[in-house]
């Protein structure tokens, strides 16, 4: 715990949790019906750092019931973790706001 954090903490983005597991980042709440999948498809190499180069972004439902087609809302692919963070906000964001306005 050299770092500060404690067990069980996540690191956050604007408030939500972002969880990474190999080349996949997870960007939100599982509590809530919406998160995010950001899965690196490619990656180059910047001044001896790898960096992500291509990377898929998903907007996925996280409801257990339903099957791994329709958990699928949207996708696209972004050059770059920067740009797919950013429209991974604005999706969740609107998402997010949707569903609670209903």
């Amino acid at each position: 715990m050299a770092d500060g954090k404690k067990s069980g903490e996540f690191f956050t983005y604007k408030g939500r949790p972002l969880v990474r597991c190999g080349d996949e980042i997870y960007y939100g709440n599982m509590e809530e019906p919406y998160v995010i999948r950001l899965q690196i498809k490619s990656k180059k190499n910047v001044g001896g750092e790898e960096i992500a180069d291509k990377v898929t972004v998903q907007l996925m439902a996280t409801d257990p019931y339903l099957s791994p087609r329709k958990q699928l809302i949207k996708s696209s692919e972004k050059s770059g973790l920067y740009l797919a963070m950013d429209i991974a906000d604005i999706w969740l964001e609107r998402a997010l706001s949707n569903k609670k306005k209903k």
